[in-house]
């Protein structure tokens, strides 16, 4: 009898020690979880702040620089261009185009020096890019000093040359290679924050599933132990936890799938776009250049031609034939999205098509640029012809139908589907964020919650034992 009442003892003395092992064990499981999800909180919010602060504004700064380096020069072009055939309105506009461009380039520049800071390759990048464009601006105050007074056309011409060569050789693949080194670092940190939130997400499904299966135990252990089916407090705990872990992996869930929308479906468009864009105007300066300078008019009609496959690449094609091959190409493509015959930047972007209008405005931006591709054929055959007036005036003209006219038209296309791309990736971040800021909250008060009706709903028992 004495032996049996022991037992008896040493058994009921186990009971609130299981009770408070089990207990312990989920709160110490329901504070990890509410401390990882709040983790994950923070660092997806602060990607999120990376990205839309630094990251893309770095890409397109750079692309902007680029863009806005080749307008300058086209408009240096332009401007020696209508003074010597004396078109007034021509060199009035590229007079303010140029003024444009010179200020766009100061702007990007000190942003991007901002932003190069404590990376030691793009802070050497821009103080040389400083550097050059500097002597650059030189040369082109030089060249139109020199055709400001008489004699002084070949002078003038020579001083753009100049000008030029170092846009092309220094100028241009430095700004180039900012735009490689932000979009790649913008890549770096969405491949590992991708990587991180994918982590995340098994450790909060795994750490969810543990503290379930405790809490799975410990209502077994009471319906077991004091015959009771099911305990309130306990029950009440299991279902916040199940919400918490529905709301922690939703949220993980979204967040890695707005940062892939941000930068696959929009940012990658807007990096193809944003180069596409600082390729024509590099081009439309070469149809510039082509009449200024006749001693190297082979070289810039080869360098316009390279310019075109960057953009809308034809494999075998020449200036004779880029029109035509362009043409049927494009109609294969017309009659079938999936035949695409072509590459460069237009096909990086016809092979990302991802939202409601797109594919339309991606599609008038290519017949835009066909008008455009013709109207440099018509240039060059006036050029052939002789009528080296009537080519400048067709080449710089603002008037409906001429050359100028049609490149602004394929640049308001270009833009068009330009904005398209960057008003989804700044929806993308704005989901992206509110993917966090809505359930993180409510998971982490649910599992405060679960641990405190834990508590209550154990007390009771617990105080049977006293």
């Amino acid at each position: 009898m004495a032996a049996r009442a022991a037992l008896r003892r040493r058994l009921r003395a186990t009971v609130p020690a299981r009770l408070r092992l089990l207990r312990a064990a989920t709160v110490l499981l329901t504070a990890a979880l509410t401390v990882l999800l709040l983790l994950a909180g923070l660092a997806a919010n602060g990607t999120w702040d990376a990205v839309a602060d630094q990251d893309a504004p770095r890409t397109t700064s750079a692309a902007d620089l680029s863009l806005a380096l080749d307008d300058m020069d086209a408009q240096a072009a332009n401007m020696l261009l209508a003074k010597g055939a004396r078109l007034r309105t021509p060199y009035d506009k590229a007079v303010s185009l140029y003024g444009d461009a010179r200020r766009d380039i100061g702007h990007e520049l000190r942003t991007l020096a901002v932003a190069a800071q404590g990376d030691r390759g793009d802070e050497k990048t821009v103080e040389n890019l400083t550097d050059d464009f500097a002597e650059y601006q030189e040369l082109i105050g030089r060249a139109l000093e020199n055709d400001g007074r008489e004699g002084g056309r070949t002078a003038a011409v020579a001083d753009y040359r100049r000008a030029t060569d170092l846009l092309r050789t220094r100028l241009l693949p430095a700004a180039a290679k900012l735009v490689s080194s932000n979009n790649a670092a913008f890549e770096t940190r969405y491949t590992a924050a991708r990587s991180t939130l994918s982590a995340q997400l098994v450790a909060v499904v795994t750490l969810g599933l543990l503290l379930l299966a405790v809490l799975g135990a410990l209502q077994w252990y009471l319906a077991r132990r004091f015959r009771r089916v099911l305990n309130p407090g306990v029950l009440a705990a299991t279902v916040c936890v199940l919400t918490a872990v529905v709301l922690g992996t939703t949220m993980l869930s979204a967040s890695a799938e707005h940062l892939r929308g941000a930068r696959r479906d929009a940012f990658d468009s807007v990096v193809a776009l944003s180069r596409a864009r600082a390729i024509a105007y590099d081009a439309n300066a070469d149809e510039s250049r082509y009449l200024l300078d006749p001693e190297r008019r082979e070289r810039y009609a080869r360098s316009f031609l390279a310019k075109s496959q960057e953009l809308y690449g034809i494999e075998g094609a020449t200036l004779s034939s880029y029109d035509s091959r362009l043409a049927g190409t494009w109609q294969a493509y017309r009659s079938d999205h999936g035949d695409l015959r072509f590459t460069g930047e237009f096909r990086r972007e016809l092979d990302n098509i991802t939202f409601a209008g797109e594919r339309d405005a991606a599609e008038r931006t290519v017949e835009a640029y066909a008008v455009y591709q013709r109207d440099d054929r018509r240039i060059r055959a006036l050029v052939a012809a002789g009528k080296q007036r009537e080519a400048t005036e067709f080449c710089m003209g603002w008037e409906p139908g001429t050359s100028n006219a049609h490149f602004g038209a394929w640049m308001t296309a270009l833009d068009q589907v330009t904005d398209i791309n960057r008003t989804h990736f700044t929806a993308s971040v704005r989901a992206g964020r509110s993917a966090v800021s809505g359930p993180l909250p409510w998971a982490m008060g649910l599992l405060l919650a679960a641990a405190a009706l834990t508590a209550l709903g154990l007390r009771p028992r617990l105080a049977e034992f006293r």
